[in-house]
């Protein structure tokens, strides 16, 4: 009650205001590290999509030579964190197995 009196009348000690500045920031770090896991998902679902873009397209242009590579969340995240590559490499692994 003490410190709304001192607020009220302003009055305010500086170790509550540094604590209040402290707080504020541990909040904000907190709610940071709290979204970078959703963020890192989000990323992980956007490249998965597009690998499927990309293997798709693999796939269409494939199927007048009768070659197709499965599009599965492997490969899709496989095209889509390697990009251009990671579809090179799919297109070598399907041709070397057979």
């Amino acid at each position: 009650m003490d410190t709304v009196q001192n607020m009220i009348h302003g009055t305010l000690d500086y170790n509550v205001i540094i604590a209040y500045v402290f707080g504020i920031i541990l909040i904000y770090l907190i709610g940071r590290l709290m979204l970078m896991p959703i963020k890192f998902l989000l990323k992980l679902v956007y490249n998965g999509l597009i690998g499927g873009a990309m293997l798709w397209g693999v796939n269409y242009m494939g199927a007048y030579f009768g070659f197709a590579i499965a599009i599965n969340p492997i490969t899709a995240l496989m095209s889509g964190f390697l990009g251009v590559p990671g579809v090179l490499l799919l297109i070598a692994m399907k041709v070397i197995s057979g």
